[in-house]
Parts: structure tokens; sequence; C-alpha cells
């Protein structure tokens, strides 16, 4: 398998703009209709529509609110495999510090020749245990304050 090249959405004014406008009304559509497992989309201005699935839209909503926050976006799927300075990007970390990681057995690689491949669902399990950690020594810290009265 290769590596993957990772095409982002980098917003400039106009598409925050778009973005700001749209979100509001796809987050309105969905929340009145939470219990669908499909929404129908308007493609053209002939009314043209298609059936997508509802987790496309929520995908959608949430690039939406990103680009609204004019941060840049990316699409990467679970079984692609990156590359050790494209994986040090997604998690907004340097080569080196990635690289610890890995050694440490934190996120699964494979090694390719001399190079290192990451699948993106490895770092995604990596994110998704860090953020548990950082929640419960958050809980940990909050309770601490409590007994000593700080709060």
């Amino acid at each position: 398998m290769t590596a993957l090249n990772i095409d982002q959405i980098v917003p400039g004014r106009h598409d925050i703009d778009v973005a700001l406008e749209a979100l509001p009304h796809v987050e309105a559509y969905l929340a009145r209709r939470h219990e669908r497992d499909t929404v129908r989309v308007v493609v053209d201005e002939h009314e043209e529509s298609v059936v997508v699935p509802r987790g496309v839209v929520d995908l959608m909503a949430r690039v939406l609110a990103l680009v609204a926050a004019g941060e840049s976006v990316a699409i990467v799927p679970s079984h692609a495999e990156l590359t050790t300075q494209q994986a040090a990007d997604l998690l907004n970390v340097s080569r080196p510090f990635l690289i610890g990681l890995l050694e440490a057995g934190r996120i699964e690689y494979r090694t390719v020749g001399k190079h290192r491949r990451v699948k993106a669902s490895s770092l995604h399990d990596y994110l998704r245990e860090d953020d548990h950690r950082r929640r419960e020594a958050a809980d940990e810290l909050s309770a601490l304050n409590q007994e000593m009265g700080l709060t």
C-alpha cells in the first residue's frame, strides 16, 4: 500500500462566509430529523436531489463548522497509511515527537523498507485514548480542588 496524498481545504474569506451561513441550516435540519438514517440533499437549482447516508451529512456539518472557524480540513480514510510527517501534521506535533510515540508503542505502525507507515485508524485510536486520559486527569484535579476547598 502506498502512502496517501492528503488534500486539504484551506478556507478563504468567501469559504468561511458561506460555511457560516450554511451551518445553522444544516444543523437545524439534522436536529429536526434526528431519527432518520438517510438525508435527501438538493444538488442543483432545478431541485434535483440525491439520498445520502445521514453520517455523511453529519460529517459535512462538522466540516462546515471547521471551515466556518477558518480551520483547514482534510478527510483521511481510516485504512490510509500515512508517512510520519503526515501523521505528525495531523496530530499537530513534531515528527521527532511522533517517532517517540511510535517507538514507545503508543501508536501502531509498520515499516516499508526503511520508512515507517502509520495507519490513520491508529492515529484515531491514539487520539481517543489521549482524550480519555486528559479527561481523567482533569476530573482528578477538579476533585482535588474540591477536597482542598479551592473551588
